[in-house]
């Protein structure tokens, strides 16, 4: 019997969707909480709770930043707010009472580097107030990171080489894709979003929690996209935005393109399925475990990645 993770992306995917189904299906969240505090960057904390979707409970993982390197990631209003008359509800509800396993972290790091700047705001705080001391006002003249910084904060962070490996994978298949989006040279390319701390924390947390689980074959059959146009740092661009185009392009990956308003699939979330994905889901299994990973921009679908541990 061979044994293998089914990610169901029928609502997309993008990295904290994946990071929260990961966990939910075994991933050791301890584990990824040591790895985490020694990541080379600084001004984020990181948070697991319990939450609905559509009614049914999910794991929730979410980058915290702080004030200084918060952005417009779940900013509905900056992502679509440029279609007229729209109006983006959120549909992520969160249970106070009942967080099965919560984990919140403040990392200071002694070796700071520049500042980080830009991804994944989320507008759901828990009930929590979130404190930060960093002392360091470089302001964001160094967000853009290319992949020579990429290199050297996963070289630093202490992980499994197979975790390091991933990460370097999946980051290498971003760049690719940003390459030939803005035309120029694969060491020129200099990351916005995918380079922002929220990101990088997203990144090495799914390589982390994929590593931790054994489970080396992972089948994704096709991504789940909308349609419409999204608001980014380089202005308004159409979905699939063209780094998700690119990676499929490059990688075979099979979209699906529903008729529905919004961006379901990150750039982030297409790098990991070029990086670990197969096509072909066995006609008949067994479900060992399922997990659950809650995502944070959608409403008219369920915004549920399901990963189920499959022996066929």
């Amino acid at each position: 019997m061979s044994k293998a993770i089914y990610f169901e992306c029928s609502s997309g995917i993008s990295g904290d969707m994946t990071v929260a189904a990961l966990l939910d299906l075994g991933a050791d969240a301890d584990k990824l909480n040591e790895v985490l505090k020694t990541v080379p960057v600084t001004g984020f904390k990181t948070e697991v709770t319990r939450v609905k979707k559509s009614g049914i409970d999910c794991c929730d993982f979410n980058v915290i930043l702080d004030a200084e390197h918060e952005n417009h990631d779940h900013d509905m209003e900056y992502l679509y707010g440029h279609r007229h008359g729209h109006h983006h509800d959120h549909d992520h509800e969160h249970e106070h009472g009942h967080h099965e396993h919560h984990h919140e972290h403040d990392y200071e790091h002694h070796h700071h580097d520049e500042d980080y700047g830009h991804e994944h705001h989320h507008d759901h705080h828990h009930g929590h107030e979130h404190h930060h001391d960093h002392e360091h006002h470089h302001g964001h003249h160094h967000e853009h990171r290319g992949m020579k910084e990429i290199l050297e904060i996963l070289e630093k962070t202490q992980m499994s080489e197979g975790a390091r490996s991933l990460a370097i994978r999946i980051f290498e298949i971003i760049a690719a894709a940003e390459s030939k989006a803005h035309g120029c040279p694969v060491e020129e390319v200099h990351f916005h979003e995918v380079g922002a701390v929220d990101s990088i924390v997203d990144v090495i947390s799914i390589a982390v929690c994929f590593d931790d689980l054994g489970i080396s074959e992972a089948i994704i059959p096709e991504l789940y996209e909308g349609r419409g146009s999204v608001r980014c740092q380089h202005g308004v661009l159409p979905v699939p935005v063209p780094a998700v185009l690119n990676i499929a392009e490059a990688n075979g990956l099979r979209l699906h393109i529903m008729n529905t308003e919004g961006e379901f699939v990150t750039p982030t979330g297409a790098a990991f399925a070029a990086a670990v994905g197969k096509r072909d889901l066995p006609e008949s299994f067994s479900v060992i475990r399922t997990g659950l990973g809650a995502g944070k921009r959608e409403t008219e679908l369920s915004g549920i990645l399901r990963a189920m541990l499959i022996e066929y």
